[in-house]
């Protein structure tokens, strides 16, 4: 074969591998609140072919099965602090993602797990350590769990719980805050904004303080699901678990139910010295659709250059023609 036709065939072959990157890369997200235990948590624990209680069975029903799946995967790429502008009212569960809407429906019968007011050991499911902040906001008080959660319904002002880079253990981040004051059903929602990245995180996590508090009967008891049930429903999940949105695996092949702290780093990585790491990290820049906005870019210069390699080979070809 002539040298300007291999090394046109070359540019083909390198184009077409940097758009597959495009269709190939894994999205990758990282936890929910396991205590007290969020919808998408619950709804999983409970079976997402076949849920037990009411709520996540209508859950299931207005977004499928795959949403309970993919519980660790309620996020937003690019928030960089953005909530409120990024999430409608209404939406605030599923932070505006259509895989997770059946978790905004407005129902007074999700499960709840049973607290009251005062210290409160929160903790966060974690399937990939990162730096960042945690933040829990309650409902205000006169909170209707029957209809869909806006943001005046939190007080944004007092939140119930701050942390900053909590050290991951046993599978979760915990820290401490404090419970209000309160009567009945409410909701408690968590924001982790990562600082490594614009990416954040978002989970409901439905809470019953006691008493009447308007409710006219008690909800079902919440619980969280087990690192068993989270291993086996790894291999329906679109999400990697325990990677950083590659392929490399180390970052990849650690059972499920093992927390990101059980998994030395690799002395040679950033994260051996308290850092994340990531081979190339494409999972760090937190691209809104699950695709790396680094991958998207090193595909899309992968395909510009081989177009450009083809071109210049053409020309020359051409040209060399006309010397003959």
């Amino acid at each position: 074969m002539p040298s300007s036709r291999k090394v046109t065939a070359s540019a083909v072959t390198v184009a077409a591998l940097g758009l597959s990157v495009l269709a190939a890369w894994p999205a990758a997200a990282h936890g929910t609140m396991g205590d007290p235990v969020s919808r998408v948590a619950q709804c999983y624990a409970e079976g997402p072919e076949s849920p037990e209680s009411a709520a996540c069975e209508a859950a299931v029903a207005a977004g499928g099965t795959q949403a309970l799946y993919d519980w660790n995967g309620i996020r937003i790429g690019d928030a960089a602090g953005r909530h409120r502008q990024l999430i409608p009212d209404g939406r605030l569960c599923s932070a505006g993602n259509e895989e997770f809407k059946g978790l905004d429906l407005a129902r007074a019968d999700w499960p709840a797990t049973r607290v009251h007011g005062g210290p409160y050991t929160f903790k966060y499911r974690v399937t990939a350590a990162h730096r960042g902040t945690f933040t829990v906001y309650a409902t205000k008080p006169g909170y209707d769990p029957a209809k869909r959660l806006a943001w005046a319904d939190l007080d944004l002002e007092h939140p119930v719980a701050k942390a900053t880079d909590p050290v991951p253990a046993g599978g979760f981040y915990t820290f401490t805050g404090t419970l209000p004051e309160r009567s009945g059903r409410h909701l408690l929602y968590a924001v982790w904004q990562r600082s490594d990245s614009p990416e954040a995180f978002y989970s409901c996590s439905d809470v019953d303080f006691g008493g009447d508090g308007g409710a006219s009967a008690p909800a079902p008891s919440a619980s969280a699901p087990s690192g068993e049930q989270i291993a086996a429903g790894a291999g329906k999940s679109t999400i990697e678990h325990h990677g950083h949105g590659d392929d490399d695996a180390r970052t990849s092949a650690e059972p499920a139910a093992a927390g990101p702290a059980e998994r030395p780093a690799p002395a040679d990585r950033p994260e051996a010295q308290g850092g994340s790491w990531s081979p190339t990290r494409l999972a760090e820049t937190g691209a809104s659709a699950g695709t790396s906005s680094v991958a998207i870019g090193g595909a899309a210069a992968l395909a510009v250059g081989s177009a450009a390699l083809f071109l210049s080979v053409r020309r020359r070809a051409a040209g060399g023609g006309r010397r003959r």
